[in-house]
């Protein structure tokens, strides 16, 4: 994949958030979108639309305390538009995950492709399996230091 779907450049194009409001999914997305910088072009209410309708299909939680929030389709053209959202809550909430436990962490994933999507998603899945990286979403690291950790895993890769 190009630049611009690297883990580390969607991120930077999204940034890192905490202490997210909300007790529910929808308090809480809507929370975020209000906060975030988004691309111009994309209606902010556009996106939360999405974003909820995605939710009410199937809850977006994927276990170990993160949900992987997203649209259904692309909301966006250009692949360098896309973004990563990384959205630490300020309380632990259920979000109906399989494994019963309650989201701690969001990644807000908006891509300009489903395949670029699937392959963002894939990814994240892979991070979100090892223990260190969840023990980085715990503990609410920096942007500096999850993108820090990123290149290290993706370098050790070979990518």
């Amino acid at each position: 994949m190009n630049e611009s779907s690297s883990l580390i450049k969607l991120i930077e194009n999204g940034g890192v958030f905490s202490d997210i409001q909300g007790t529910t999914p929808l308090e809480i997305l809507t929370n975020l979108v209000k906060v975030i910088k988004i691309p111009d072009g994309i209606n902010r209410d556009e996106l939360l639309k999405a974003v909820l309708e995605r939710e009410t299909l199937m809850p977006t939680a994927v276990g170990k305390g993160i949900a992987l929030p997203h649209p259904r389709n692309p909301i966006i053209t250009n692949p360098d538009d896309q973004f990563i959202i990384i959205g630490f809550l300020k309380y632990r909430i259920d979000w109906k995950a399989l494994d019963g436990k309650p989201v701690h962490s969001i990644f807000l994933i908006v891509s300009s492709s489903a395949k670029l999507h699937l392959h963002t998603l894939s990814r994240i899945n892979f991070f979100c399996q090892e223990e260190s990286f969840r023990s980085l979403l715990e503990s609410r690291a920096s942007k500096e230091k999850i993108i820090q950790v990123i290149e290290e895993t993706e370098i050790a890769w070979g990518h």
